[in-house]
């Protein structure tokens, strides 16, 4: 009898339209395609084949990237989206700053010279 494996959540398992790819990944696959191909055919006879199929490939890799990137159940454009959010438009700027009591404490302390409280200044506790 043949055992098939049933994940135990659901929720990530994705239903596949053609190819075994899901319609995110024919979308964004179809999207460089259209850029890609005609990008090549108009510039294989001004910079040659190989630069023309290598600029082809430059150019549709980021759609290739936004297709099947996914980490922790987020898409590339969310993530980026995320750190445009906490880099450029929300930037971590520290608005308070605090002072520190016991610094200031002891460079009174320094300019003083206030002596030290406590304790024996002679020799006759140490061992000789």
């Amino acid at each position: 009898m043949a055992y098939v494996t049933v994940p135990k959540d659901l929720s990530k398992v994705k239903s596949k339209i053609a190819f075994n790819l899901t319609r995110r990944q024919l979308i964004c696959f179809g999207v460089g395609a259209m850029i890609g191909v005609p990008l090549y055919y108009l510039t294989r006879n001004v910079v040659g084949t190989t630069n023309a199929a290598t600029l082809m490939v430059l150019v549709m890799l980021p759609a290739f990237f936004f297709a099947m990137y996914e980490k922790d159940g987020l898409y590339l454009e969310v993530i980026l989206k995320n750190i445009v959010r906490v880099k450029i438009q929300r930037p971590g700027i520290r608005r308070y700053m605090t002072n520190n009591r016991y610094a200031s404490e002891n460079k009174w302390q320094e300019k003083t010279q206030m002596p030290v409280k406590g304790g024996r200044n002679d020799d006759r506790h140490t061992k000789k």
